[in-house]
C-alpha cells in the first residue's frame, strides 16, 4: 500500500496546492467540494451524493456487509496569509491554516488506493468517503458540518469511522495516536457583571462592576485548581473584557468573553456551574450578573480498538519507532460527534515544516505543512480500511 501511495505523490501535492490556493470558509466549499466530485468521477466506482450538509460529498464503494467511513474536513480561516510561496491563497482574508487541504488530498488519495483494492480483491464490506465541511465554524443554528453531515445521513449503518489530523507542532512523519478522550469539549460564555456606574470622583455613591471584576476574575481563574478534581484536565480562559469609555466615568456594565474546555461530560457540566457561582459574586457587591454559555464540539472520544486498527497498520507500513503515544491536549474537534454515534478514532500525524525556522502553528498566517506526509497519511489510512474491508478486523 505503502509503494502504491509512492506513485501518488505528485497527485497528492497538486491537489493540496490547488485546495490551498483556493480557500473557502465553512459552509462556502463549493469549489472544493466540485473538486472532490470531479476527481472522485475521474477514478470511477465510487456512487457519489453531493451537498451533504450543505457541501459536503459523500462517495461509497462496494457492495454489501459492513460500512468503514474515512472522514475528512474541508474548509479554511478567515486569515490573511503571510507565506510567500507559489500556492499562497488567492482568496483574500481566507486561508488554509489549519491543514484541511492536506487531509481533503490525503482523502482522495484513499479514494484512488482503494479503488484499486476493490478491483484486486474480494471485500467483505463497504467503505465510505466523508468530505466534511464546515469544522472550523457553526451556522446561524449551532450546527457545525460534522452534526449537519450527521443530520443528512452520513453515518446512517456504519461500523466505524476513521481520520487523521495534520499538526504542524509535531515532527514530519510522527503518528500520535491516544486512546480515550483525546480532545476536549469547548464551550464558550459571555458574561455581564452589571453596577450602578456613577462619577469617578464619588464611587462611593453607587456600585463599581470593575471593582466588581477585581474579585470575581481570580474566582474564575480558580475554578479548575480549586474546584475541579486536579486529575479531570480542564481549562477556562477569559479573552475578551470590554468595559467604560471615559477615564472619570464609572461603567455600569463589564462585558466578559471566554472558553472553557474539558474531557469529560461531568466536568464540562462542573465548568459550567462554577462559572457561574463566581459570577454570584457580583450579588455580593451590590451588583448583577447575566450569563450566557453557547455550547460548543463534545469531547472526543478515541475508540481503542479503532485505533488499535490504525497503529497496526502505521507499524506494518512504516515500522514501530514512527508511533509515539501522547496527549493531544485541549483542542477541540467537531469529529467528537462522529466518535459519539460509532466505533471511532483520529490520530495525529507530525507535519512540522523541516526548514529549521520558527514553528508555523495552527491558526496562524504563516502555518503550512511538509508536503511529504501526505503520501504515509493516505497510505494508514487506506490500509486500515482494506484490512477491515477484506475481513482482518472484526466489526
Amino acid at each position: 500500500m505503502l509503494d502504491k501511495a509512492n506513485l501518488l505523490r505528485d497527485e497528492l501535492v497538486r491537489l493540496r496546492r490547488d485546495i490551498h490556493a483556493h480557500p473557502e470558509l465553512s459552509f462556502q466549499e463549493f469549489r472544493t467540494s466540485a473538486l472532490v466530485a470531479d476527481t472522485l468521477a475521474e477514478i470511477g466506482g465510487y456512487r457519489v451524493r453531493t451537498g451533504v450538509g450543505k457541501t459536503g460529498v459523500v462517495a461509497e464503494l462496494g457492495d454489501e456487509g459492513p460500512i468503514i467511513a474515512i472522514r475528512a474536513d474541508m474548509d479554511a480561516l478567515p486569515i490573511v496569509e503571510a507565506n510567500d510561496v507559489a500556492y499562497r491563497s488567492t482568496n483574500p482574508g481566507v486561508m488554509h491554516a489549519c491543514g484541511h487541504d492536506a487531509h481533503t488530498a490525503i482523502l482522495l488519495g484513499v479514494a484512488h488506493l482503494l479503488r484499486q483494492s476493490h478491483r484486486e480483491e474480494a471485500w467483505q464490506g463497504r467503505v465510505r468517503l466523508l468530505f466534511q465541511p464546515a469544522e472550523e465554524d457553526f451556522d446561524e443554528n449551532q450546527i457545525s458540518g460534522a452534526t449537519a453531515m450527521i443530520n443528512d445521513g452520513a453515518l446512517e449503518d456504519i461500523a466505524a469511522v476513521i481520520a487523521l489530523h495534520v499538526s504542524s507542532d509535531r515532527p514530519s512523519g510522527e503518528f500520535h495516536f491516544q486512546d480515550g478522550p483525546s480532545l476536549a469539549s469547548v464551550d464558550s460564555f459571555d458574561a455581564w457583571i452589571r453596577g450602578d456606574g456613577g462619577h469617578g470622583a464619588y464611587p462611593h455613591t453607587g456600585s463599581d462592576p470593575i471593582h466588581m471584576l477585581a474579585t470575581i476574575l481570580p474566582a474564575i481563574y480558580a475554578i479548575p485548581s480549586r474546584r475541579i478534581n486536579p486529575l479531570d484536565p480542564c481549562v477556562i480562559s477569559v479573552g475578551q473584557v470590554t468595559g467604560g469609555a471615559a477615564t472619570n466615568v464609572i461603567p455600569n456594565e463589564v462585558l466578559l468573553r471566554g472558553t472553557m474546555r474539558a474531557t469529560s461530560p461531568a466536568v464540562r457540566e462542573q465548568l459550567c456551574v462554577e462559572l457561574e457561582n463566581a459570577l454570584r459574586i457580583a450579588e455580593l457587591m451590590g451588583g448583577s450578573y447575566a450569563l450566557d454559555i453557547a455550547r460548543g464540539y463534545p469531547p472526543m472520544v478515541n475508540d481503542a480498538e479503532a485505533n488499535g486498527w490504525m497503529r497496526a497498520a502505521t507499524a506494518d507500513l512504516l515500522g514501530a519507532a514512527v508511533i509515539h503515544d501522547s496527549r493531544f491536549g485541549m483542542g477541540a474537534e467537531d469529529f467528537a460527534y462522529m466518535t459519539e454515534r460509532a466505533k471511532g478514532a483520529m490520530f495525529m500525524l507530525g507535519a512540522a515544516v523541516p526548514d529549521g525556522g520558527p514553528a508555523r502553528h495552527h491558526h496562524t498566517s504563516t502555518f503550512d505543512i511538509d508536503e511529504a506526509v501526505l503520501v504515509p497519511g493516505a497510505a494508514v489510512l487506506a490500509e486500515t480500511a482494506r484490512r477491515f474491508l477484506t475481513g482482518h478486523f472484526a466489526p
